[in-house]
């Protein structure tokens, strides 16, 4: 059946939709189901706007153009494993608690100075996005880099069997999706489901041995490369605003901040240096990487400077984030932190410890934003606590903040990016 639908799909050109809001023309449209939608139910919309073939599972009408099967998505993902098998590309997995996607984008832009690569685009890191990141691929690609996301155990070892990565990494073990790992423990387990699978495929990782949880790992593996920040190769000379470091004796320009993208950049180093990418294109493209949509940017203003590392939130990335905007050291400084969501029952206590941190060691005004926020106890009165952004947004606009030093960080869901309009 997989083969019957390979077909169909080359005859497609490989284009595949799976929303008839932005259907493509000539593509082989899947019909998934959510929670709130029945792909099924525009199957027939899909066609009608240019869809080759559909691949439903719920019986319609009769249409040459309708290819029947017992589960759409199940049939998404195995076509796509047997996509990533046909064409043979050599694929990366990167997986890990905090800077998977600045890690995949800074490893693309080093590697495409070499190679023809592909990317997982955006966040296309679950159960649908990795199959459509795979079907994606062409036959001139030779490395493929694929984000590997998880909310619960057992997600990664799902895409790994999708994706079969060849070798791989897991940027760290942090403080991620609380509510469904239950506690650091479990967000080891599960992100140790990269490290299991490469194992038993004979496949190769990177392991950041700075991390307690992945050193740990490392003594089980055979096939691997161990990196660390303290390589005697590497020298860093400066972390803010941007990392500037030594590496066998030639200055690394980067324009990422902090010791948390640093440890992401070495991972970069020793991925490309297997690889084979040479020395001169790694330093070419770390140098040519500029962060963007939300994730450790720097925004000129006409008034202000904006660290702008919103576009997600975790106890782990806010403290890397807060220690990383300390190391600025400049009086006029401004943290605007929103809550973090998905942490379950430890919602309270890592909301108070963020806020304990502010108040006990950082030298600058703090505003804390969202419900969570609200609840925590604090007497300094350099931070300000608002459970409505809109408050905190007027209060911003009230003091009228002028060459400052800002930090935006929360979780997606609180879009602290928003307060780029008022600075």
């Amino acid at each position: 059946m997989i083969e019957d639908i390979y077909k169909k799909f080359l005859e497609c050109d490989g284009i595949v939709s799976t929303d008839t809001r932005n259907i493509l023309p000539n593509s082989l449209f899947f019909a998934l189901k959510g929670a709130n939608f029945n792909g099924n139910l525009f199957a027939i919309e899909a066609l009608k706007k240019d869809a080759k073939y559909c691949i439903i599972d719920e019986n319609i009408e009769e249409n040459e153009a309708l290819i029947l099967v017992d589960d759409v998505l199940l049939t998404l993902q195995k076509l796509a494993n047997y996509h990533r098998n046909k064409l043979g590309v050599n694929i990366i997995g990167i997986g890990g608690s905090n800077g998977k996607t600045t890690t995949k984008e800074l490893l693309y832009s080093v590697f495409s100075t070499q190679f023809n690569c592909f990317c997982t685009q955006g966040n296309f890191n679950n159960h649908i996005g990795v199959p459509l990141t795979l079907l994606q691929l062409k036959p001139d690609h030779q490395v493929a880099i694929v984000e590997l996301g998880a909310n619960k155990i057992g997600d990664i070892k799902e895409l790994c069997e999708i994706a079969e990565p060849n070798s791989g990494i897991i940027t760290n073990i942090g403080k991620e999706h609380l509510e469904g790992f239950g506690n650091i423990e479990g967000v080891a387990q599960a992100e140790s489901e990269l490290f299991d699978f490469l194992i038993k495929t004979r496949g190769f990782c990177f392991v950041n041995i700075d991390d307690f949880w992945l050193n740990n790992m490392s003594k089980r593996i055979g096939e691997k490369r161990e990196y660390s920040i303290h390589d005697n190769n590497l020298i860093l000379k400066k972390q803010v605003p941007a990392i500037v470091f030594d590496w066998n004796e030639t200055i690394v320009n980067s324009h990422l901040p902090g010791i948390h993208n640093f440890q992401n950049i070495v991972a970069v180093i020793a991925i490309a240096s297997h690889y084979g990418v040479s020395e001169s294109n790694i330093k070419k493209g770390i140098e040519a990487y500029q962060p963007q949509n939300n994730r450790s940017q720097f925004i000129k203003t006409e008034k202000n400077f904006i660290y702008l590392d919103a576009y997600n939130a975790n106890p782990s990335s806010v403290m890397a984030a807060l220690i990383t905007f300390k190391e600025l050291n400049n009086q006029t400084q401004l943290a605007i932190i929103g809550d973090m969501f998905e942490l379950g029952k430890f919602e309270d206590e890592e909301h108070q410890a963020i806020a304990s941190f502010c108040e006990s060691d950082c030298n600058f005004e703090v505003i804390l934003v969202g419900n969570a926020f609200a609840k925590t106890r604090i007497i300094n009165s350099n931070i300000k606590i608002f459970a409505k952004k809109e408050d905190a947004m007027q209060y911003c606009i009230s003091s009228k903040f002028e060459n400052y030093n800002v930090l935006l960080k929360g979780s997606r869901g609180m879009k602290i990016e928003d307060f780029k309009t008022v600075f």
